[in-house]
């Protein structure tokens, strides 16, 4: 899967959208339940359920994590990958 090798910039993005003052306390708070839904014990559906288990929880993570880049400015989204890619911000 390429995504598995773009993992780590998008850890690296998620980082870097949450630092900035720019986004909003709503945006960081909905990263935050989404990241805390992932180490929390208990789930909405139970994991012992094969398959329907485990495929919510990658529903609540990917659906948190695109309402929160959703949620940020798309100035600032924007900004932070050009960073990250290493084009200049004027480009």
């Amino acid at each position: 899967m390429q995504v598995l090798a773009y993992l780590p910039q998008f850890v690296r993005l998620y980082w870097r959208l949450f630092r900035d003052r720019r986004v909003s306390v709503l945006a960081k708070s909905l990263l935050v339940l989404t990241i805390a839904y992932v180490v929390w014990p208990f789930d909405v559906i139970p994991d012992v359920l094969p398959f329907i288990g485990e495929v919510d929880d990658i529903g609540v993570v990917v659906s948190g994590l695109w309402l929160f880049i959703r949620l940020c400015p798309p100035e600032v989204v924007l900004e932070r990958v050009r960073e990250l890619s290493g084009a200049s911000p004027r480009e």
